[in-house]
């Protein structure tokens, strides 16, 4: 079997919500055994994008000023927004804007690895949906930086791998919200 056939994702864990006047705000955080360095490059090269998150990016996301294009993996139609980088601490903090949410990633080394928080606006009808996808592409990520790579599972694929509806439900009962049908 693959490692791609072997993954399972593990328990909800790692996410919080916040209401922010009218906007929600998803917050998760995960410990990696990589260096922010390494998860910098993650975020931030689109052949590393690739790998593991729900977009690519047609050029580099680490520098302030940058403008890039990110097309949605998965979407029905083609989906892309132009994104311009606002700010980019290597390798602390990016931010950037991916199809009207706000994205900030915060790296923070921790005993020889890196705690990455990620916060991003989403509406409160997705917040378990979102989770759960996130929760995946951390643990591709995780992959990813150990060198086991096990390609990019997101959108509709992500819904249908083994795992998901757990997940979905676990975030749904956690921030007492109602599943949603993908």
């Amino acid at each position: 079997m693959t490692a791609r056939e072997l993954y399972a994702p593990g328990p909800a864990g790692g996410a919080q919500v916040r209401k922010d006047g009218e906007k929600w705000m998803l917050m998760l955080v995960r410990e990696l055994r990589h260096s922010p360095e390494k998860v910098w490059q993650a975020l931030t090269d689109p052949a590393q994008l690739r790998e593991w998150a729900p977009f690519d990016a047609d050029g580099s996301l680490g520098m302030v000023g940058t403008t890039v294009k990110l097309t949605t993996v998965g979407a029905p139609a083609p989906h892309v927004t132009e994104t311009t980088v606002t700010r980019a601490d290597a390798p602390r903090v990016l931010e950037y804007n991916w199809g009207g949410f706000d994205m900030r990633w915060q790296l923070e080394a921790v005993g020889g690895g890196t705690r990455l928080t990620l916060w991003t606006n989403i509406d409160r009808r997705f917040i378990a949906m979102g989770a759960a996808g996130w929760h995946i592409c951390f643990d591709v990520l995780d992959h990813l930086l150990s060198g086991t790579p096990i390609g990019r599972i997101v959108g509709p694929e992500a819904m249908k791998f083994g795992g998901w509806q757990r997940l979905h439900a676990e975030y749904a009962k956690q921030f007492g919200v109602e599943t949603l049908r993908g």
